[in-house]
């Protein structure tokens, strides 16, 4: 009945399973052999050479991705809905000593190449503005939208002809990839990612993220900003289990297939009460404040993310029977 966020969804059965076969003595931080075999697994799932470091948030791995990519005097383009902007108090800019975001627009939170442009030709190059040196981006959106290799290709071209580093906002990646079909590394480094955040968490993690570098030279000043932000585990091995646990098998594809089609039941039940269309695990609704309190007298649980409207959440492992229920009373409003 609780379809408020996939963060409050319980970890899945194969995190579980890892976390007790890493519960044994090993080297500490992030020396142990589960921390050691990141780079190598990762690698073969992005087809090319990468450094992946665990972290124990979405916000960490986005912060310490953009400090490894801008340097304080610089600023970071993203969306004005951005989770970097909207929902991390301040953490980008105090993560990168100062670094200010240039809020860009596009509709469904997804940037396009004018509107990335339009900032750049907003901004003078001299020493009285702050220079871009990075874009963002979130892949599945805020508002649960994802970007097509081609769109990240075409904010990469641009990027690299500007000068700047790309980064992902992959909080729900899986979800993305999901929906896309895509190989993981078409719509990263082929498109030109230079680093992504890619979410665990809200697809059946308990408390591991990864940071990827595709330019591994970009972790080695990393390093030392985890440990110093403290967010250098000592018992780091229970992290980069999970994240094992997930790549293996495809259980990461699995788990946000599942939520896709749970997403997917619900839209369809709303018909024109879509805000947007949905591509992930995310359905936003217009409802009145009485439709919203008849769907909580039923026992729904959801975000009212404004006047009139509303978020639902599906998650990993929310079957179809849990969640007919709600698109019956979302019909029958």
């Amino acid at each position: 009945m609780r379809f408020f966020s996939d963060n409050a969804a319980p970890a899945c059965p194969e995190v579980l399973a890892a976390l007790t076969t890493a519960n044994v003595m090993d080297t500490a931080y992030d020396g142990d052999a589960w921390s050691k075999a990141l780079d190598a697994r990762v690698s073969a799932l992005f087809e090319t050479s990468v450094r992946a470091l665990w972290v124990p948030s979405g916000t960490a791995a986005n912060c310490l991705a953009l400090a490894a990519l801008c340097p304080p005097h610089g600023a970071v383009i993203c969306h004005r809905d951005a989770h970097i902007q909207n929902d991390e108090c301040g953490a980008p800019e105090f993560y990168t000593h100062g670094a200010k975001l240039l809020l860009a627009d596009g509709e469904g939170a997804k940037l396009t190449v004018e509107s990335v442009q339009a900032v750049l030709d907003a901004t003078r190059n001299d020493v009285h503005q702050v220079q871009p040196h990075v874009v963002s981006i979130t892949n599945a959106t805020e508002y649960g939208r994802v970007y097509t290799p081609a769109e990240v290709a075409a904010i990469g071209d641009l990027a690299r002809a500007r000068g700047l580093g790309l980064h992902m906002d992959g909080a729900r990646f899986a979800n993305a990839v999901a929906h896309l079909g895509c190989t993981p590394a078409a719509v990263t480094w082929r498109a030109g990612v230079d680093a992504l955040s890619f979410g665990f968490i809200k697809n059946g993690g308990m408390l591991a993220e990864l940071l990827i570098f595709f330019h591994p030279e970009l972790a080695d000043a990393t390093l030392y900003r985890r440990k110093r932000a403290g967010m250098l585990l000592s018992k780091g091995r229970y992290l980069a289990a999970q994240v094992l646990a997930m790549l293996d098998d495809d259980v990461w594809l699995r788990n946000a297939r599942a939520a896709n089609a749970g997403a997917a039941m619900l839209a369809q039940a709303a018909g024109d009460r879509l805000i947007h269309p949905v591509e992930a695990n995310e359905v936003f609704l217009k409802v009145t404040a009485d439709e919203a309190a008849a769907l909580r007298a039923l026992g729904f649980d959801f975000y009212d993310w404004g006047p009139g409207e509303a978020r639902l959440v599906v998650s990993w492992n929310q079957s179809p029977e849990d969640i007919r229920p709600l698109a019956d009373a979302i019909a029958g409003l």
